[in-house]
């Protein structure tokens, strides 16, 4: 039973309003580091420390108010200049705020919070008495509360989550069953039970599918969060055309009456077409109106970055600057949830593998503070984030030399590689250029898992870099989820949708122009040799004549001809997803103006499907798989 029955709702505002003070801090006290003598932060800070322990103090949770109000005093005697602002105190400082959101996710699970650890409190308390040996103090209750001196050049995720939480970490090899394990220093949970780097780098526990955290343990999954923030104008917005919707049905509703009743003159067939035509506006103004209720700021997701970056920074020896532009971008709600980790994932390379350390930049003849940039625009009816850094750039000749190190490509795909696909080669599952492995780097999946992250959301993402200057990583996003443009194909009369996002244009198939290269079909478009994959072969269905027509479609860093043999036109189609069952290679449903229901493919499951079904790899697929036609 929860320990906050009765009290469901309060706790569920608590939280909402507590978490967003809590990352407005967490930014703040990166400002702060920057400007340790800027009053205005200091006190900013202190009324969200004060604002979250009066909310605890309403839920009777007990130990996060103690947390809170420590860290409270500390910064009264900051901002009355009775102590200055330290690396070290900062250091104290995040740690506290990492502890407060661990407590955050003991809320969410209807619990109190479990007590913050021995040694953080030790530190605090070392603090608000002005005692510079608050780091020596912490260290005496036992030997897990020891600070570790972050190795040059060797991050090591174990070295930060014991840095920004004040307690030890548990291997998992270690730590089979999920029990708190009384150490003298700090009581540290299990993996089943922590949610470890989430907690200490502030993130809501939405785990990349298939993935493991930093050090290699199962990160525990939390609710999502479903609850959403509107603007009353936008609901008076949705109530008003409301309201004329109903105008308009009733004035349809006596048109009918008089038609059935036998007056068909011109007036009337006027009236109808005028209300029909209003009834369309209406409806899609309505449509637009409600997919802005599901619109978010992505200034919401950005705020985490820059303690994100501040604390792996500080751990890698570097001095670098996170850059926030476009905070105000709006997007839906439910991507800035599956947004987090791929993020996440970029800005940390961009730190860790980006941007050179100290020496290197000098050597460059850079400035020793490096920018890493994160910045989020509307164009048309699509989102572009980019994630930019002033470091040394990609080498393709390197990534093409490791891809084949590693057994990734072969010599003949790396001589007919060009920039632009070499920098792709990072995304392949496997690829690092790490020569060792750490806990930030070296296993090959990060990038992997941010690709295929992107493209669960219909997006696609691209890489820009010059050598010694500096590389960028851009995704393009659709709007929203909820509506998808398309376009209908056609397998001779069944029409099936695909996302007008991958399609670059379409092409008629003459069988003149169809050349066999290595005994695969394939056509020339504008001088690039491209693979025409059959809609039938990747359905399995029967080929009984050559298509007609070609697709042009960019599917991540591939280009090919999807095959079809007519077409049915474009159409806004309004996702309805199949829970209960979803067949391999389909992505959703849609409803025609016919009524007619449409199969929404899912490329990318489609091309591995065909892959599979042949065994071979997904690299493979469109170069090596395609029969010939003729």
């Amino acid at each position: 039973m929860s320990d906050f029955a009765g009290m469901e709702e309060l706790l569920q505002d608590f939280l909402v309003e507590a978490e967003d003070l809590l990352s407005g801090v967490d930014n703040k006290l990166v400002d702060l580091e920057r400007a340790p003598d800027d009053v205005g932060l200091l006190n900013e800070i202190f009324r969200g420390f004060h604002t979250i322990k009066g909310g605890a103090g309403f839920l009777n949770a007990g130990e996060l108010v103690t947390l809170c109000h420590l860290t409270e005093s500390l910064f009264d005697r900051l901002r009355n200049g009775e102590l200055k602002v330290t690396p070290e105190r900062m250091d104290v400082i995040l740690a506290a705020t990492a502890s407060v959101r661990q407590m955050f996710g003991d809320l969410e699970r209807g619990t109190q919070p479990a007590p913050a650890a021995p040694a953080l409190i030790a530190k605090l308390r070392a603090a608000v008495d002005g005692e510079d040996g608050a780091e020596v103090r912490a260290a005496e209750p036992g030997p897990a509360a020891a600070v570790k001196v972050p190795r040059q050049g060797e991050p090591d995720w174990d070295v930060l989550y014991e840095t920004v939480t004040g307690k030890a970490v548990v291997p998992a090899a270690k730590a089979p069953a999920p029990v708190a394990v009384e150490t003298g220093a700090a009581t540290v949970r299990t993996e089943s039970e922590d949610p470890v780097v989430k907690a200490a780098l502030g993130r809501r526990a939405t785990d990349v599918p298939g993935a493991s955290g930093p050090t290699g343990r199962r990160e525990t999954e939390r609710q999502r969060d479903n609850s959403i923030r509107v603007d009353t104008a936008r609901l008076d917005q949705v109530l008003n055309l409301s309201g004329e919707i109903g105008l308009t049905k009733n004035r349809l509703n006596a048109l009918r009456s008089d038609i059935l009743s036998g007056r068909n003159d011109t007036e009337t067939l006027h009236a109808l077409d005028l209300a029909v035509s209003q009834l369309d506006l209406l409806v899609s103004d309505l449509q637009n109106a409600v997919m802005k209720t599901r619109m978010q700021p992505i200034g919401r997701l950005f705020q985490k970055y820059p303690r994100i970056a501040r604390d792996l920074a500080r751990n890698l020896g570097k001095d670098v600057e996170l850059v926030l532009v476009g905070e105000e971008t709006e997007i839906d709600k439910t991507m800035i949830e599956d947004l987090s980790d791929p993020i996440i994932h970029l800005v940390r390379n961009a730190v860790d593998h980006g941007i050179e350390d100290a020496e290197g930049r000098g050597a460059a003849g850079k400035p020793q503070k490096s920018l890493v940039r994160l910045e989020a625009r509307q164009e048309g009816d699509h989102i572009v984030i980019m994630v930019a850094d002033d470091g040394r750039g990609m080498d393709a000749e390197r990534l093409r030399a490791k891809a084949l190190q590693r057994g990734l490509i072969t010599d003949e795909e790396a001589s007919t590689m060009d920039d632009r696909q070499s920098y792709n080669l990072i995304f392949l599952p496997g690829f690092s250029m790490a020569d060792k492995v750490s806990d930030v780097s070296g296993r090959g999946v990060g990038m992997d898992v941010v690709r295929t992250n992107i493209q669960k959301l219909n997006g696609t993402i691209e890489i820009k870099s010059e050598l010694g200057k500096g590389t960028t990583l851009i995704i393009n996003l659709p709007l929203t989820l909820a509506i998808l443009p398309v376009l209908l194909v056609r397998l001779a009369d069944q029409p099936f949708a695909v996302p007008l996002s991958m399609v670059r244009e379409i092409l008629p198939i003459v069988p003149d122009a169809i050349q066999d290269v290595g005994g695969r079909a394939t056509m020339v478009v504008r001088g690039e040799v491209l693979p025409i994959v059959p809609l039938s072969m990747l359905l399995g269905w029967p080929r009984e004549r050559i298509p007609q027509y070609g697709v042009l479609m960019q599917a991540a860093e591939w280009s090919f001809i999807l095959a079809v043999d007519s077409f049915a036109g474009r159409e806004d189609a309004v996702i309805k997803s199949l829970d209960d069952f979803r067949p391999k290679g389909v992505a959703g449903v849609t409803t025609l103006s016919n009524g007619q229901i449409v199969l929404i493919l899912d490329m990318k499951e489609l091309l591995d499907a065909a892959g599979d079904r042949r065994g071979i790899s997904r690299n493979a697929l469109i170069a090596d798989v395609v029969p010939a036609l003729t």
